[in-house]
């Protein structure tokens, strides 16, 4: 108990985010199951009626889910464990505050919980937008915010080490073109996340004196608009520092798999940088119904369609590493094809939208819901299982059972596309979202929409069944750190052994 309390080991916490994101994330998903349940249901339903109680639950979810499971698995987990082994580095840079900024994160979780229990709850919404936000009676939202605040806390000081990490302790004689991709994703996301939490940290602060100390920075002679340009500024470039270790992972497993180099190397860290700078000056695409100038608009749009362009040339590179490449679909593989594939339908129905002509028609609809979706919530979370079944075996010394890992891939791909499917056909009839009952016409839409979702909960259940609770053969992987980080990779089947596979050793060592 106390190794795990005090170690500053940047294994040791890496499981310890990867634990925490995975409690966290049944916490959301069992969330997400009483939204499907109340939706599936016409009529008052399974919370028989109770609107913010259902309001509640959305907010909970969803920052839960962005905050408290997606970053703290891709950025915290697989960031502290694998970007010292890959850069040559002993530790990351400043191990104890490595320490701090995991724990800063348990006791954010216990206020946000807290805060759905104390009085009615934060029925605000993930983004909080005044005046709702400052009307809102009661401690439950200040307890919200002081969670937002450590939660943000502790991304900044993991980004500051990480950045330094890789600034200063790569090995000698690595250079930038080769730094592995995953490292570089996490070197972006890192200047995202520096750059833009203490902008929501303003915010937030701007919030809480005026709900107790009578400011009008929002409400009274003060500027609704203000929150969401501020909130946004941080909102758009947080999708990137989600999606962006999700990137690199999946460039690993995809070139891992189809047994060469990814296709355009430099190319792909371009894309990333251009991503991170893009993400900067698009963020008013989420506002275009607040009644923005011509000018603004046209601005926003064009620029929120560049932006697809960057995030096409990692598609294409993907799929011609594939297609070049000598395939086999293990279950790392299987869920980094899911990931290309959600992300692809995510990217494409976000470029309709960045259209404001189309935006204003389905914003604040389940068109909306859906698009970010796809993108986050299971873009993301296929990344985070690739990556989990992927160095497994690295991270626990475990294997996992094979025929487990694909039922619970094609379980989990049916489950969520049977769940958000369903967003595009009935937006075009006016589906708002927001609210916790629909009309009768949506009724089997939404009771298909329920069904998938309880598909998509089995299976996360069965994440456990896969991973068999016995050591690995000695043969199959490689218990000490080598010059060459060949024990970076995961065991590989009898036919696949590391000397066979030459880009391996062209892409990890140097």
């Amino acid at each position: 108990m106390y190794r795990w309390l005090f170690s500053v080991s940047h294994k040791d916490i890496g499981i310890l985010y990867l634990s925490f994101a995975l409690f966290a994330g049944l916490v959301g998903t069992s969330l997400s199951m009483f939204i499907r349940l109340e939706l599936g249901l016409p009529g008052r339903g399974l919370l028989d009626g109770a609107g913010q109680l259902y309001n509640v639950i959305i907010t909970a979810h969803g920052i839960i889910m962005l905050l408290f499971m997606v970053m703290p698995a891709l950025f915290g987990g697989f960031g502290n464990w694998l970007v010292p082994i890959m850069i040559g580095a002993p530790d990351v840079a400043f191990p104890r505050l490595n320490n701090i900024s995991f724990w800063l994160n348990p006791p954010a979780f216990f206020l946000l919980i807290l805060s759905t229990l104390v009085e009615q709850g934060a029925g605000l919404g993930w983004t909080a937008y005044p005046p709702l936000s400052i009307q809102h009676s009661g401690a439950a939202v200040d307890l919200a915010i002081l969670s937002l605040h450590l939660n943000g806390m502790s991304s900044i000081l993991g980004s500051i080490n990480l950045l330094v990490t890789v600034a200063g302790m790569r090995g000698t004689g690595m250079k930038a073109n080769q730094i592995p991709l995953f490292v570089w994703s996490i070197v972006f996301t890192a200047i995202l996340v520096i750059l833009s939490v203490p902008v929501l940290a303003a915010a937030l602060v701007m919030l809480l004196t005026d709900r107790n100390l009578n400011t009008a920075y929002f409400c009274e002679s003060g500027d609704l608009v203000l929150y969401q340009h501020l909130f946004w500024f941080f909102g758009h470039p947080e999708v990137y520092i989600l999606i962006l270790p999700a990137f690199g992972i999946v460039s690993h497993v995809v070139s891992f798999f189809s047994q060469k180099p990814v296709f355009g190397v430099t190319g792909m860290i371009a894309a990333m940088g251009a991503i991170t700078t893009l993400g900067f000056i698009v963020w008013a695409h989420h506002m275009f119904t607040v009644g923005l100038d011509l000018d603004t608009i046209a601005y926003f749009t064009s620029a929120t369609m560049i932006i697809a362009v960057p995030t096409g040339m990692k598609i294409f590179s993907w799929l011609a590493t594939i297609y070049s490449g000598r395939t086999w679909f293990a279950t790392p593989m299987l869920f980094a094809l899911g990931f290309i594939a959600l992300f692809t339908i995510g990217g494409v129905t976000g470029v309709v939208l960045a259209n404001a002509g189309v935006d204003l028609l389905v914003h604040d609809t389940y068109y909306n819901i859906s698009h970010f979706h796809y993108v986050l919530s299971m873009g993301a979370v296929f990344g985070i299982f690739a990556g989990l079944y992927f160095w497994l075996s690295l991270m626990t010394g475990l294997s996992y059972n094979e025929a487990r890992g694909h039922l619970h891939f094609y379980l989990l791909f049916i489950g969520v596309n049977l769940t958000l499917y369903k967003r595009v056909d009935i937006v075009l009839a006016g589906a708002p979202r927001r609210v916790f009952d629909h009309p009768d016409s949506f009724a089997g839409w939404n009771a298909l929409a329920s069904y998938g979702s309880i598909i998509s909960f089995l299976s996360v259940l069965l994440l456990a069944g896969p991973i068999s609770l016995v050591p690995q053969h000695k043969d199959t992987v490689t218990p000490s750190a080598s010059s060459s980080l060949e024990w970076l990779l995961p065991a590989t089947p009898a036919n696949h052994t590391f000397n066979q596979l030459p880009v391996l050793r062209a892409t990890i060592t140097y």
